[in-house]
């Protein structure tokens, strides 16, 4: 039931029973003859009553003093006696990035861009070579085709355990490509989580003044919401259809489903009965927090949770399965302390992002870039399970002798796997954490 919520299983716990792994942030220190003693180094700041002093500049000096700490958290990660390069999505994070290490090197930044063959969004490689030809870089690109499922065995062998975000294909194919140039690759992870750039921040923030409309007319948006089609408003008819369904719920519940893998329905449907200490241990998570303001909560909550479990874990587990070092500028303790004591107005006002990293990096970066829509690292899944990997996943999860089966409630999984081929509705992540876990359960039965 945790897995099939975030798609991970949230640290401490692990699928193996009497197995752990050491939390983030802490030290295990083993005696002769003494019980294994953990203890906490390090953790996040929070600013709440009673605790660390926000910092209040104005948003100018903010944006210096961040940039200035990212210049230095970037050189300090240029320390190298073996070949360096940058991942390099195009978005505003690698961007930054590569920009400060071309004005760094005495040579061209070695960047990596993975991308899809797909008319639907998901190549960002366009925005990658904007970038590589700004800063003049050495660029390298490489196509994932749908093919690269066929990873899947390696994937959950590296992983130890299931592993249910899809862009571990994209990542551990480009941790492959950037390894036959270069030994060290600096990534772009953490911006988000420092700077308040989850599009689901600003939704959450604006779930109390939605709520404040006049219920007859939230009724009236939510059903003309309802008949939206997917290309229509943008694109961002998905978006506005989860925000309106789960305004009744507190921020926290309703932030958890924007973000679980499986709606609460639809896996008490696949697995009743399941155990629900993974959403006791979320709810601790964001309990103590209480006293500090929304965003920095919800920030709080993603960097002990989605961060440690899903992004890092990802990064390191497919990047060292090609003996590649990632670093993370963006986690530099200094530039976080700096950041999370920032005001919330300063990271996210309204529907802007990211705000005064944005503003520290505007002489630095194009337009395009800096103001161009969030976009994850994700895979076209739902194309995939229709077309290209429809008899694949029809032969591991579809069949009577799937290992899964015995696990979960057989007709719920064949209904899932109908609406998805009838387009009535789109389970593609979903389906990847199950095909995923399907592996796994059939590596155990070996």
């Amino acid at each position: 039931d945790a897995y099939l919520t975030f798609g991970y299983v949230p640290t401490p716990m692990t699928f193996y029973e009497g197995i752990l792994s050491v939390p983030p942030g802490h030290v295990v220190v083993v005696e002769p003859g003494k019980e294994p003693q953990v203890s906490e180094y390090w953790l996040p700041p929070l600013v709440a009553p009673g605790r660390d002093a926000r910092i209040e500049m104005s948003l100018g000096d903010a944006a210096g003093e961040v940039r200035r700490l990212l210049e230095e958290s970037v050189e300090r990660r240029l320390i190298s006696d073996v070949p360096l390069g940058a991942f390099l999505s195009g978005g505003i994070d690698s961007s930054a990035i590569v920009g400060i290490m071309a004005s760094k090197l005495d040579r061209p930044v070695s960047t990596f861009t993975i991308g899809f063959t797909d008319e639907h969004g998901f190549d960002e490689r366009p925005y990658a070579r904007t970038i590589a030809e700004r800063f003049s870089t050495d660029h390298h690109e490489f196509v994932v085709e749908p093919k690269a499922v066929d990873l899947i065995e390696r994937l959950v062998w590296h992983h130890d355990q299931p592993f249910g975000d899809s862009s571990a294909v994209p990542t551990f194919l480009l941790s492959e490509l950037t390894r036959t140039e270069v030994t060290v690759a600096l990534s772009g992870d953490g911006g988000d989580e420092l700077f308040a750039g989850y599009e689901r921040f600003a939704a959450a923030l604006a779930l109390a003044r939605y709520r404040r409309v006049p219920r007859k007319l939230r009724g009236a948006l939510e059903a003309a919401v309802d008949r939206g089609r997917p290309e229509t408003l943008g694109g961002r008819v998905g978006s506005l259809q989860r925000f309106t369904r789960r305004a009744d719920l507190d921020t926290l519940e309703a932030y958890r489903s924007w973000v679980a893998f499986a709606p609460d329905e639809t896996l008490r449907a696949l697995l009743p009965g399941g155990s629900d200490w993974a959403l006791a241990q979320y709810r601790s998570t964001w309990a103590r927090s209480a006293g500090a303001e929304t965003l920095d909560r919800l920030q709080d909550l993603n960097i002990r949770t989605y961060l440690v479990d899903d992004l890092l874990v990802k990064a390191d587990r497919m990047s060292m399965a090609h003996a590649l070092e990632v670093r993370s500028p963006f986690l530099d303790p200094a530039l976080a302390d700096f950041a999370l004591r920032l005001p919330p107005s300063a990271r996210l006002r309204g529907p802007v992002l990211k705000r005064v990293l944005k503003h520290a990096l505007r002489d630095l970066l194009p337009r395009q870039i800096l103001h161009r829509r969030k976009k994850g690292f994700g895979v076209p899944l739902d194309r995939w399970f229709r077309e290209d990997l429809k008899s694949f996943m029809e032969a591991k999860l579809g069949s009577p002798n799937a290992s899964i089966r015995s696990h979960l409630v057989p007709a719920e999984l064949d209904r899932l796997l109908a609406e998805h081929d009838r387009r009535t509705a789109n389970h593609g992540q979903l389906l990847w954490a199950l095909l995923t876990l399907e592996v796994f359960l059939e590596r155990q039965a070996w």
